[in-house]
């Protein structure tokens, strides 16, 4: 009996690094497969000149929860590199600083 549950032992330490090695090719399939699903449904914005859209609100902006996350009615003036653009408000007062196209949404009004 003991023999035997040596033996076996001894054919599962063998064993150990196939498992361990399959257990790692599973976890990085899974891991490509969740990176897959994630950036599939990640959409670039890209603005053009003259659209309008809309800018996430600073924290300071919002007194309590139900506060709408999404202020104001901007216009695109200029599209820069690396998704950042100038805005300017409808009645044309420039916005002073470049936004980034991840704090900026498209209006449908």
């Amino acid at each position: 009996m003991a023999e035997e549950s040596n033996e076996e032992r001894n054919v599962n330490l063998d064993l150990l690094d196939e498992v361990r090695e399959e257990a790692r090719i599973k976890v990085e399939a899974l891991k490509r497969k969740v990176e897959y699903r994630c950036n599939s449904k990640l959409r670039p914005w890209q603005f053009q000149v003259v659209d309008l859209v809309m800018r996430k609100a600073h924290p300071y902006q919002l007194e309590n929860k139900l506060f709408p996350k999404w202020t104001g009615q901007f216009r695109v003036t200029e599209a820069l590199e690396n998704e950042a653009y100038k805005l300017e408000n409808l009645e044309g007062g420039v916005i002073p600083r470049t936004w980034n196209a991840t704090y900026l949404k498209f209006y449908f009004s």
